[in-house]
């Protein structure tokens, strides 16, 4: 629950792998990749799980909205309800985001 400690290490290997993972520039990459493939009509989804996911994905989603021929989905991102959380205590910190290709 919220009281829990987290490891001191926890953040320090998460800092790791993504930089050894060059994970937030294939998150950028991947959606790049993904736009031109999408017929008129069709959604992208991601789920983040780590704050600075989420903003690559906030700001590339706005950024695509603005340039036009994309639409928000989800201005704000879809959050776990209490059951979920319960019955998958690693759901507690995902966020989904949608776009569409218009």
């Amino acid at each position: 629950a919220r009281g829990e400690k987290t490891h001191p290490a926890t953040k320090t290997f998460l800092a790791l792998r993504v930089a050894v993972n060059y994970e937030f520039d294939n998150l950028t990459r991947g959606i790049q990749k993904m736009m031109p493939l999408l017929k008129p009509g069709a959604r992208m989804g991601i789920i983040t799980f780590h704050s600075l996911e989420d903003r690559i994905v906030k700001e590339t989603f706005r950024l695509m909205a603005s340039m036009g021929g994309w639409n928000l989905v989800t201005r704000k991102p879809v959050k776990p309800g209490e059951a979920e959380i319960l019955a998958n205590k690693r759901a507690r910190s995902a966020k989904l985001r949608v776009i569409e290709k218009l």
